[in-house]
């Protein structure tokens, strides 16, 4: 096997990551150990996949119109499918990408005010929100019998399983289209090819059980796309015990707002709460290990369970992929209740920054202290309702910020635990197929 890729200038990483591809792939060939693998085939494999996937979605681009999209995803997938990992063929069974995605918001955030005719969600205090990261640890992708068990949470025999641990940072998307449509980017990440826990048999001609887990930041993790930044962050997930780190910048953007109470002396017009262009730093670390079992998929065309949205599984086709995207959303932990596309909301994080050197910065420990039952800001004070979204109205009269803890398993006041709480419900599949959540923390 002869490989030659042009380097070209520039960019040290994508040159190293080029040759870890050139080394694995040769390993691939001639079962010499290359540079940065492991010195095994099936290390060799994963670190060729992904380095194909990089160097081919650079030549070809990713941001051209949807056919042409269309075109790259099969030659992509049919790379991915001759380096992946999972088992060493199909057997004409039908294989399964797992791919990962934080939607279109993932990258390019929450804007406000709402576009004209758009029905994008918006932060209803007035805040827009951009992301810098969005780094999440994935593993333990697993197919098995029997999806249609009354209990979402039990399945029968696991057929199949592909184990990373792999981190992703969500904010830089990737060469293939997300599930949701329009702009969405999405990351491939593994292949499994046929039932390698039941004898490498070939898939059949079924829907399978589909599960992912969300698992706590390693030092094993095969980083898939990440820079110098995301492997600073994410030494501190891996010293933190985190899952999920989000970091980014809320500016307020906020005109016409009203308040509840409608008088009220709250200083809403000075730092950290504004006038409009003032920033908010913010870092958010999730301590959450979580399994998302069984999940439903937008992608089936069958009648669903009663009260579900979607038929469950994965279906596959002989001779064909199916593509399972594990879909983070990324407005989960800023819900104001545990009921889907809850109003969202930033001014209880904002009004607990810190000013640092003339930036303020929020972190998940700024608001361990404070209760969603009655929020106040960093100097105890109550903090009154502000509305920018006239579509939106507060949970009730109350003169002060609360969110409803209806559905929260184990009450606890802190706002850091509720805000944890809803971030464990963010994953999904293909979309917004819901999953069973058994969290692990």
């Amino acid at each position: 096997m002869k490989i030659s890729l042009n380097t070209g200038q520039g960019d040290p990483e994508r040159d190293r990551a080029r040759a870890r591809a050139v080394g694995a792939l040769a390993q691939l060939g001639h079962g010499v150990p290359g540079p940065g693998t492991a010195g095994t085939p099936a290390a060799a494999a994963q670190v060729a996949s992904q380095a194909v996937v990089t160097i081919v979605a650079e030549a070809l681009g990713s941001r051209e119109e949807q056919p042409m999209r269309e075109l790259k995803t099969l030659l992509l997938f049919g790379l991915m499918t001759a380096f992946g990992c999972g088992g060493s063929s199909n057997n004409n069974g039908g294989t399964v990408q797992f791919t990962a995605s934080g939607e279109v918001f993932a990258l390019a955030g929450y804007d406000f005010p709402r576009a004209v005719g758009s029905n994008n969600p918006v932060f209803v205090d007035g805040w827009q929100i951009v992301f810098d990261e969005l780094l999440v640890t994935f593993d333990n992708v697993t197919l098995a019998e029997n999806p249609d068990k009354p209990n979402q949470a039990l399945t029968d025999q696991v057929v199949a399983q592909v184990t990373g641990p792999w981190a992703i940072d969500l904010h830089k998307g990737g060469p293939l289209p997300g599930k949701g449509g329009g702009n969405e980017q999405a990351l491939w990440v593994a292949a499994i090819n046929n039932q390698n826990k039941n004898g490498n048999k070939p898939f059949d001609e079924k829907r399978y059980a589909f599960s992912f887990d969300i698992v706590r930041a390693t030092n094993s993790a095969q980083k898939l796309n990440f820079d110098a930044t995301n492997n600073a962050d994410y030494a501190t997930m891996v010293t933190n015990g985190w899952t999920v780190f989000y970091s980014g910048t809320a500016t307020f953007r906020g005109t016409g707002c009203t308040t509840q109470p409608a008088s009220t002396n709250y200083p809403f017009g000075l730092p950290p709460m504004g006038p409009v262009g003032t920033t908010v730093k913010f870092k958010f670390g999730f301590a959450s290990p979580t399994s998302y079992i069984n999940c439903q998929n937008p992608d089936n065309s069958g009648a669903p369970l009663t009260g579900e949205m979607h038929q469950r599984g994965v279906q596959i086709k002989n001779n064909q992929t199916t593509i399972a995207q594990a879909t983070l959303h990324t407005d989960h932990p800023f819900w104001e209740s545990f009921v889907p596309d809850s109003p969202r909301h930033f001014d209880q994080l904002a009004s607990r920054a810190q000013n640092m050197a003339g930036t303020y910065i929020v972190t998940l420990n700024d608001v361990v202290l404070d209760q969603y039952t009655g929020l106040t800001d960093a100097q105890n004070r109550a903090l009154p309702w502000r509305i920018c979204d006239p579509t939106y109205h507060p949970i009730d009269s109350g003169p002060t910020i609360h969110f409803d803890d209806t559905g929260l398993p184990q009450p606890n006041p802190s706002y850091a635990a509720f805000m944890t709480y809803n971030q464990i419900t963010q994953g999904h599949l293909n979309a917004d197929g819901r999953c069973a959540v058994q969290r692990h923390y």
